[in-house]
């Protein structure tokens, strides 16, 4: 008799991270990282802003009152000594999270660490830019303004439900300012779009099933169950064909996003501009 596996249940673990900034920066490192671990599951507790004893003292209240990990991007000398030891009395690990890597930069650039807190996040000319760049998105989005899609660094294009938009906004807090034109069926695209000099232009490509079942899930969001050629399988064929046929004639990079992510999606933008800033443009991503 075959005996069936047992149920595996998932780990959960409490997670401390204690930061003298906006706790951006911890949050996504832990993220990346619980993510390697299958069947764990973290119970986080985000401290922002630590920047004083008395601060401090409250968060080693509560890290006491749910053992678990410790993480931190403190970089005041005081606090940072008062947090590792109260770790130590409580008998919890703690992880200076940047400091590998701050300390290999340290040795090869040959310079000296800041000591100001919350610097990464300070109102400098990139924060700006990342602003400039989200009011750029919106204002481009779905084909609108497309009278000055010369301001763009990039302008995304193909039919609907090919993640133009998120593409778009992600890539905005990048610092890359994307405008993005639909491909709608008997429509054609704006005149402007095939007069640009400095903008590089991508296709979306997607496959059919893929694209049907997403365009499915999303009419079922809006609660709307009428067949039509949006869902129609000879014409999402055709649409998909028709775009394809428009990159390569035009000479489009473009980027099949039919197993991408948002963020893989927007990865490949940018390597593709890398290429074009450098002189050499691919064909596909």
């Amino acid at each position: 008799m075959v005996q069936s596996a047992s149920p595996r249940f998932a780990t959960y673990f409490h997670v401390h991270l204690v930061s003298d900034s906006t706790g951006e920066t911890l949050n996504a490192m832990a993220k990346a990282v619980v993510a390697r671990f299958e069947g764990v599951i973290p119970i986080e507790h985000i401290y922002a802003l630590v920047r004083s004893k008395k601060q401090l003292e409250r968060v080693l209240e509560e890290i006491e009152s749910a053992p678990g990990v410790v993480l931190h991007t403190i970089v005041d000398k005081e606090l940072r000594a008062e947090l590792e030891e109260g770790c130590r009395r409580l008998d919890m690990p703690t992880i200076a999270a940047l400091d590998p890597l701050v300390a290999s930069l340290s040795r090869y650039l040959g310079a000296a660490l800041t000591t100001r807190v919350g610097v990464q996040h300070a109102l400098d000319h990139d924060y700006f830019n990342r602003i400039e760049a989200l009011n750029y998105a919106m204002a481009h989005d779905d084909g609108q303004a497309t009278h000055d899609l010369d301001g763009a660094d990039v302008v995304l294009v193909g039919v609907s439900r090919t993640s133009k938009t998120p593409t778009s906004i992600y890539l905005a807090h990048r610092g890359v300012r994307a405008a993005n034109i639909p491909l709608v069926p008997g429509s054609e695209p704006p005149s402007s779009l095939f007069s640009l000099k400095w903008p590089l232009v991508i296709g979306l490509t997607v496959s059919p099933d893929r694209l049907i079942a997403i365009r499915r899930n999303r009419l079922l969001s809006l609660k709307e169950e009428r067949e039509s050629a949006y869902i129609e399988s000879d014409s999402v064929r055709d649409e998909t064909v028709r775009a394809r046929r428009l990159f390569e004639r035009e000479g489009w990079p473009t980027i099949d996003v039919t197993r991408r992510s948002v963020e893989e999606t927007a990865a490949a933008v940018l390597n593709l501009l890398a290429e074009k800033r450098s002189g050499r443009i691919g064909v596909q991503a």
